[in-house]
Parts: structure tokens; C-alpha cells; sequence
């Protein structure tokens, strides 16, 4: 897809749906001697992810596993709504835009593996990472250059900003000196 009709179909998008293990991470899951689990979060993934939020954009998480490392980390960025241990990504995508009024076609949801692809089915817009499963890149309208876990998030959240015209906008925010 050319980035000109990619920039275009994003322009109308209201949701950014993340998949957690593969996208928000790198995949690996690491446990302590003690059974606890380790997860690493990129931090330039979060500040994408609350610049979104800032233009209106709802965040929502679907992940197949449980853990208290993904809810705090989605309770300190203020994501909207967070599924945990659901396999079915179709149906919790179709009940969190229910509950959020939005529509399918309304999301970008992000995915790396077979258990995206329900989701994909319906979304509005695909993107996975470069080491996505070969399935899920020949399904994606966009294929990020960074990994998961290493700013692929972001990348697609600036994306969203420019498609939105609102990139300059927020990063001159950024440039501000305060008085």
C-alpha cells in the first residue's frame, strides 16, 4: 500500500488497538528463580501511545496472557480499556468497540501472530513488526521498520499523528522553552 492511500485510510481511524507480547514487547517471556515474570516496555512506545490519546484516539489493549506487569502499565499511561487472557481478539476488538461506540473499521489493530489474525479480519487497518508470522505480514496493510518491544509502536503512532495533520503540532509542544 502506497504510504499516500496509508496516511489516507489512517486519516479516519478513532481506535489504536495493541496486541502485548510481540508489539508493546519483544515477545520474550522472562521468569525470575522465584516464578516472577519479566517484561520490558519501550518508553518511546508509551509516549506514542499518550500523544494518540491527546488527538482523541481511544488506546486498547488485547492480549491473550494475564499479568499484573500489563495492567500497571497500561494504568500509568491511561489506556482506555485493557483485555487480558482473551484468545478470541475478534470478539473482545467487536465488544471493546461496543463499549467505546466505535466500529471495527474505526481500528488500527497491531498483531505478530495467529491469534491476531480475528482481529485482522475486521479491523480497519493491519500492521505487524518484521518478525510478525509470515501470515500476519501477508495480511498487513503496513509492516513496521522497527521490532516489537523496540518502537514499532511508536512508529505507527506517528504515523497517526501525521495522518491526523497533528504531528507538527504536538512535537512543537515539545520544542516550547518554558519561562
Amino acid at each position: 500500500m502506497s504510504s499516500f492511500v496509508l496516511l489516507e485510510k489512517a486519516r479516519h481511524l478513532q481506535a489504536l488497538v495493541l496486541d502485548v507480547d510481540g508489539i508493546l514487547s519483544d515477545g520474550f517471556v522472562t521468569f525470575t528463580n522465584s516464578g516472577d515474570e519479566i517484561k520490558s516496555f519501550d518508553i518511546r512506545d508509551g509516549l506514542g501511545m499518550k500523544l494518540v490519546q491527546k488527538v482523541g484516539m481511544k488506546v486498547i489493549i488485547i492480549t491473550g496472557r494475564q499479568s499484573q506487569i500489563v495492567q500497571k502499565r497500561m494504568n500509568d499511561l491511561g489506556v482506555d480499556l485493557v483485555f487480558q487472557g482473551r484468545e478470541d481478539k475478534g470478539i473482545a476488538l467487536r465488544e471493546a468497540c461496543a463499549q467505546l461506540g466505535l466500529l471495527p473499521e474505526d481500528c488500527l489493530y497491531m498483531g505478530d501472530d495467529w491469534p491476531d489474525l480475528s482481529a485482522f479480519s475486521i479491523a480497519g487497518m493491519k500492521v505487524t513488526v518484521p518478525n510478525g508470522h509470515v501470515e500476519v505480514r501477508h495480511r498487513a496493510d503496513l509492516i513496521t521498520q522497527a521490532y516489537g518491544g523496540r518502537g514499532a509502536v511508536r512508529e505507527v503512532c506517528d504515523m497517526l499523528l501525521h495522518a491526523k495533520g497533528e504531528y507538527q503540532h504536538m512535537l512543537e509542544n515539545f520544542l516550547r522553552i518554558p519561562h
